[in-house]
C-alpha cells in the first residue's frame, strides 16, 4: 500500500498540467470604433483557462471553450477608441498579441455601386497571371485540368485596369479570394480559410493595392463573400468550435435543395423549406448554421474584417436564399450601419421575380427584412435568353419588366446575359453576333445596372460549367492581336457603353415601354428633358412599326440626333411614331 500510494505521488508530480497555446486568431486583427469583437483563438489547452487582455478596458464578457480545448471564443466588451496592439493572457502568462489597427479613411472606398455603374465579373483565376511566382510547382499539369488551378490573380487584374476602364467598366467585381486549400478550387467557393487570402491570388498586399489602384481611377471593387457555407477541406469539417457550427456533419446532412418557392409560401410547411437554408450544397459544401450566435457574429465580422482591409465599395452575396432571412436582417442592419453607402447585391438563381423579388431589402411578404439592396436580376436574364436563342416573342421581356413593381427598388436591380455559374451566351446554336448585338443593346439601355461577365465585350464561348470558365485570352488585352469576331464584338460594346456613359437618362433615368411584339420592343428613358429612344427588331426582314406617342414621354418629341442607327428609319407625324428597322437591329435616339 505505502509503494501505491508513492507511486501515484510521483506519478501526479510528473504530468503537470500543459500550458495554453494559441497558435491563430480569427479575426487575425481589428479596429478601433467598430463592434466589439468575438476572437476565436485555436491551438491546445484553451479549455479550463482563465483569459485576461492586457488593456483592461476591453473586458472578455465570457469566453467559450470547445470540449477539446482546441479553441475559445473570447468575447470582448468593446473596441479601443485608438489603434494599438494588447497582450492575451492565459492564467495570467501571455499567449499572443493583438493589434487594433488604424482605420482607412472614408475616402478610401466604401462608396457603393448604383445604376450608373457598369460592372464587370471577374473569376480572379483565369483572368491573368501577374505573378507567376505563385503559380505553384504543378502550374504545367494544372493548366490541363479544366478544374485546375490557372495562375490567375490578383496583380493580374490590376496590370489590366487599362483595357476594362477604356472598355467603359467602372466596378470589378472579383470572386472569393479566400484560402482554398483542394483540388479544383479554383473558385474560390471551398474555403478552408476565411481570413486568408490562397497564396495562388497573391497576398493581402496584393488585395489592397487592386482596391487602391481601382480607387485611383475612380472605379470600384466588389467582392464576393459565402456566408453560407465552407469547403469540405475547412478544419472545422472534422474539429469545430461547437458542434453547433454545421447544419449536420459530413457524415449525416441532408442536401441543398435549389427550389425557392416554398421559402416565398405562406402555406408552405417547414418540411418543405428547411432544406434550402440547412442543406449542404451539392452534397459537399458544409453549410453553416448562422442560428448559432457564434456563428453569425463570426460571419459578420469576418465581411467587415474585407471591407475594411482594402475599402470595399460592395459586397456580393453568394447563395443568398440558402441562408435564413433573420440573419441577412441583423448583417445588413450591421454593415450598412458602418458603412452606409456600401451596396450589397445578392444571387438569387431563379427565373420569378415572384420569388426574386422577396429577398431584396424592404420586402417583407415572407419575413423579416434582410436588408439586400438588390438581388441579380436573374428573370431578365432568363428572359432576354428565351427572346434572343429559344425565339421567344419580345413580349416575354416586357412581361418580366411588368414585375418590377415587386421590387421596392427596381432601378437597383443588376440584369445580366451571363456570368460564371451559366453558359455563355454565344455557346448556344441559336447564337449570332447580331443577336449578341441586340442582347447587349437592350442590357445596356434598360433600368439597372448592367453587369457583365469577362469575355462578353470579346463574342467567347463556353458551356457548362467548366467549359464557360475558360481563361481570358491574353491576346485580346490589345486591340492589333485581337481576332476579327473578338473586335467587332468589342467594338460594339464599347460604343454602348459610350452612348450610356454620356446620357444620364440611361443611366439612372425612368424606363416607359412603349410598345412590345413578338420581334419588337420600343422604349423611352428618360430623366429631366432628356429622351432617349430605344427600338429593337429580333426579327431576320426588317419591321415597320407605328407607336401613338398621346399621353407618353414622347408626346411633341422629335428626334434630334442618332446615336445608333439610320436616322432615315424614324419619322414623326402628330403624334404618331413611325419606324422601319432593318432585320436584327436596333436604334437609339436622342428626342427634343
Amino acid at each position: 500500500m505505502k509503494f501505491w500510494i508513492t507511486s501515484l505521488l510521483t506519478l501526479s508530480l510528473a504530468a503537470p498540467a500543459q500550458q495554453p497555446r494559441v497558435d491563430k486568431i480569427d479575426p487575425p486583427n481589428w479596429w478601433p470604433q467598430l463592434p466589439a469583437p468575438m476572437l476565436l483563438l485555436h491551438g491546445e489547452n484553451l479549455g479550463s483557462t482563465t483569459f485576461t487582455l492586457s488593456d483592461t478596458s476591453l473586458k472578455i464578457e465570457h469566453a467559450t471553450p470547445s470540449a477539446n480545448g482546441h479553441y475559445v471564443q473570447l468575447w470582448l466588451r468593446a473596441s479601443p477608441s485608438h489603434p494599438e496592439t494588447v497582450k492575451i493572457e492565459a492564467n495570467g502568462k501571455p499567449v499572443a498579441t493583438y493589434t487594433f489597427s488604424p482605420r482607412h479613411a472614408p475616402s478610401d472606398g466604401f462608396s457603393g455601386f448604383s445604376s450608373k455603374d457598369v460592372m464587370y465579373l471577374i473569376m480572379t483565376d483565369r483572368f491573368a497571371d501577374g505573378d507567376l511566382t505563385n503559380d505553384g510547382p504543378d502550374h504545367a499539369s494544372e493548366l490541363a485540368k479544366p478544374r485546375g488551378w490557372h495562375g490567375g490573380d490578383l496583380r493580374g487584374i490590376t496590370q489590366h485596369l487599362d483595357y476594362l476602364q477604356q472598355l467603359g467598366i467602372t466596378t470589378v467585381w472579383i470572386t472569393p479570394v479566400y484560402q482554398n486549400h483542394e483540388d479544383q478550387s479554383y473558385h474560390g467557393y471551398g474555403a478552408t480559410d476565411m481570413y486568408a487570402i490562397d497564396e495562388h491570388y497573391g497576398t493581402l498586399a496584393d488585395y489592397r493595392e487592386l482596391s487602391a489602384a481601382l480607387h485611383q481611377r475612380h472605379m470600384k471593387l466588389v467582392l464576393d463573400t459565402v456566408p453560407n457555407h465552407v469547403g469540405p477541406a475547412h478544419p472545422w469539417v472534422a474539429d469545430s468550435p461547437d458542434p453547433t457550427w454545421f447544419h449536420g456533419t459530413a457524415a449525416l446532412h441532408t442536401i441543398a435543395q435549389g427550389e425557392f418557392a416554398p421559402l416565398t409560401d405562406p402555406h408552405a410547411p417547414w418540411r418543405d423549406q428547411r432544406n434550402v437554408t440547412q442543406g449542404w450544397f451539392a452534397n459537399i459544401l458544409p453549410d453553416m448554421n448562422q442560428e448559432d450566435p457564434a456563428v453569425a457574429k463570426y460571419l459578420t465580422q469576418n465581411s467587415i474584417w474585407w471591407i475594411e482591409q482594402a475599402g470595399l465599395d460592395g459586397l456580393r452575396i453568394d447563395t443568398f436564399p440558402y441562408v435564413g432571412r433573420a440573419f441577412w436582417h441583423d448583417f445588413h442592419a450591421t454593415i450598412h450601419t458602418l458603412y452606409p453607402h456600401l451596396t450589397t447585391v445578392g444571387e438569387v438563381f431563379n427565373s420569378d421575380a415572384t420569388v426574386t423579388s422577396t429577398f431584396t431589402g424592404g420586402v417583407t411578404r415572407t419575413g423579416v427584412d434582410t436588408g439586400l439592396d438588390t438581388p441579380f436580376d436573374f428573370p431578365t436574364y432568363f428572359a432576354l435568353r428565351d427572346v434572343f436563342l429559344k425565339d421567344a416573342p419580345m413580349t416575354k421581356l416586357s412581361d418580366v419588366l411588368r414585375l418590377d413593381n415587386l421590387f421596392p427598388h427596381p432601378e437597383r436591380l443588376v440584369p445580366f446575359l451571363g456570368n460564371h455559374d451559366t453558359s455563355r451566351f454565344m455557346n448556344d446554336p441559336a447564337a449570332t453576333p447580331a443577336r449578341l448585338s441586340l442582347a447587349l443593346t437592350i442590357l445596356t439601355t434598360m433600368r439597372g445596372m448592367p453587369q457583365l461577365y469577362s469575355g462578353d465585350e470579346l463574342a467567347m464561348k463556353g458551356g457548362d460549367d467548366p467549359d464557360n470558365r475558360r481563361d481570358f485570352p491574353l491576346t485580346a488585352f490589345q486591340s492589333s492581336t485581337r481576332t476579327s469576331e473578338e473586335q467587332k464584338a468589342y467594338n460594339v460594346l464599347q460604343h454602348l457603353l459610350a452612348i450610356r456613359q454620356s446620357h444620364p437618362a440611361l443611366q439612372s433615368g425612368q424606363e416607359q415601354l412603349l410598345t412590345s411584339t413578338a420581334d419588337t420592343l420600343v422604349y423611352l428613358r428618360t430623366l429631366n428633358d432628356q429622351r432617349i429612344l430605344i427600338a429593337i427588331n429580333k426579327a431576320r426582314t426588317p419591321q415597320a412599326i407605328t407607336v401613338d406617342t398621346e399621353a407618353t414621354a414622347a408626346e411633341d418629341k422629335h428626334p434630334t440626333n442618332m446615336l445608333l442607327g439610320d436616322a432615315t428609319t424614324l419619322t414623326f407625324n402628330g403624334h404618331t411614331l413611325n419606324l422601319r428597322i432593318p432585320a436584327e437591329s436596333a436604334l437609339i435616339a436622342e428626342l427634343n
